[in-house]
């Protein structure tokens, strides 16, 4: 996806867009590519997403969504927004195919220089199936003033980020994101911009205060 997206460029000019990456898993824990497979968050990930709810007041958001995948909607319903969320596939993980639940570097054994943001997954999404459905989703929220809240994955968010800029999906890779991470999109004099990225400040707050959840997630 290399042009601009029109989509990116149509935003009113009060809109914030608010993506929170889900809580750890025990395959995020350990590099394994989780698209699919529905796994609930570990303990701390459930500790993680409930950090946020000192960052996501729940009376600040307009419109909620969320991924359709357990570990997003769970760290939704931590951070007090279930009950308003609405689901969305287009903010479903990138599908892995035959690469679900192995590490790069087992990927990598077989398929030297291998990397998602070009090459894709066999039996799954390429980077452009990938653009498609992101753009999709900018165009459909595109119209809506406020604050909106997004629940999603760490690809995904990386894919949707680099959209949002009008650059293309192979831009994401340079945009680490880490479990129970936030980023803000909003606009500068009509220029789609990101305000902030991996911001996961909120969970050094919990372990300096409580001795609570830390550490990132660097798949």
């Amino acid at each position: 996806m290399t042009q601009p997206s029109e989509a990116a460029r149509s935003v009113p000019a009060a809109q914030r867009i608010v993506v929170v990456r889900h809580g750890e898993t025990t395959w995020s824990a350990t590099g394994r590519h989780t698209s699919r497979t529905d796994l609930a968050l570990t303990p701390a990930g459930r500790a993680s997403a409930a950090a946020l709810r000192r960052v996501l007041p729940t009376e600040t958001f307009a419109r909620v969504f969320t991924s359709p995948l357990r570990r997003a909607s769970e760290t939704c319903e931590l951070v007090g927004l279930g009950r308003s969320a609405e689901v969305r596939t287009q903010l479903a993980e990138w599908d892995y195919g035959d690469y679900e639940g192995r590490t790069t570097e087992e990927i990598r054994r077989s398929a030297p220089g291998w990397s998602l943001w070009t090459d894709g997954a066999p039996g799954g999404e390429t980077p452009d199936d990938v653009g498609e459905r992101v753009d999709a989703f900018i165009r459909e929220i595109r119209a809506i003033d406020g604050v909106i809240a997004l629940f999603s994955h760490g690809h995904l968010s990386r894919a949707l980020a680099a959209r949002w800029i009008d650059l293309p999906v192979s831009a994401g890779q340079s945009l680490l994101f880490a479990t129970a991470a936030i980023g803000v999109f909003g606009r500068d004099r009509g220029t789609p911009v990101i305000e902030r990225w991996n911001d996961d400040s909120h969970l050094w707050c919990a372990v300096s205060s409580t001795g609570g959840p830390g550490g990132r997630d660097e798949r």
